[in-house]
């Protein structure tokens, strides 16, 4: 189930290119965390493989192989174990810049953005399941307090969706940065901002569509995530879908399962960089 299997490579150049979030200049491919903290969209047991697998010692390893292959940015989740993850990748001379993801297991989202403010994020974006939920329910007051506070604090102001309504919403009512923009919608998150782990989860190409289709539309930067339908597409067929729908500005996010394959994390920066040269991107 790994999201790269072809054997390591040297990539062609020595950097991917960069993008802009607000003022923030990182790489165009970011290192995703769901797998640090166990979010396989998988199984509970693949969940448990990846919280064995992923100690302290090994993110930190993940992140100097995401440096060594020219990335520059990370989307965590604004919790205890991502900030000492990344305080102590800083205190070791690394230098990833943290785009920080609020998140319901950590509190509010006021609560998740002052985590990502005080532990130095760069970038802070509102979790998908909860903009999905509260844009669902017409609950979106406090939407507009946390894109505000993360905005006087001088970050780059983002949410994620995993429905197009919600990135509809938010370009039409927000003032952002950047998007997440899912390309699936697996789980229905109308119902809580949580995902539901008795539903299994569904990736329809329906979804897909529909959602690099708004892509093109958005008036500013948007993070293609969860491209590979989480382990569940080709890599190869995933980023060459990726280049198809690419702006120049955007950036990918990949989640990295080093167990899985030790060199994932250049495959996948290579199999991307090749995708957009052949697309002349």
């Amino acid at each position: 189930m790994s999201e790269a299997t072809a054997a390591h490579k040297p990539a062609s150049h020595a950097k991917p290119l960069t993008v802009k979030l607000g003022n923030v200049t990182i790489s165009r491919f970011i290192i995703g965390g769901n797998p640090f903290g166990g979010y396989s969209h998988w199984t509970a047991e693949r969940d448990n493989e990846m919280v064995d697998w992923y100690t302290m010692e090994r993110v930190k390893e993940a992140y100097r192989l995401a440096e060594r292959a020219g990335i520059t940015a990370h989307v965590g989740r604004a919790d205890e174990f991502i900030i000492r993850a990344l305080r102590e990748h800083w205190n070791e001379a690394g230098t990833l810049t943290w785009i920080a993801q609020t998140c319901p297991g950590v509190g509010s989202l006021l609560h998740g953005v002052r985590n990502g403010i005080h532990g130095h994020a760069k970038c802070c974006f509102l979790h998908g399941g909860e903009m999905d939920h509260r844009v669902a329910s017409r609950e979106t007051a406090e939407i507009f307090t946390a894109i505000q506070a993360i905005k006087d604090a001088g970050l780059a102001a983002g949410v994620a969706g995993h429905r197009t309504d919600t990135i509809k919403w938010a370009a039409d009512n927000l003032e952002l940065d950047f998007f997440m923009a899912c390309y699936y919608n697996p789980s229905d998150r109308t119902r809580q901002a949580a995902r539901n782990y008795a539903d299994e989860e569904q990736y329809l190409e329906e979804d897909r569509d529909a959602m690099c289709a708004l892509i093109q539309e958005l008036p500013a930067p948007a993070i293609h995530y969860k491209v590979l339908a989480a382990a569940r597409n080709d890599p190869q067929e995933a980023f060459a879908h990726v280049a198809e729908n690419y702006r120049p500005g955007d950036a990918v996010c990949v989640g990295i399962f080093t167990r899985d394959n030790p060199s994932m994390i250049q495959d996948d920066v290579d199999l991307l960089e090749a995708a957009l040269r052949a697309k002349g991107k």
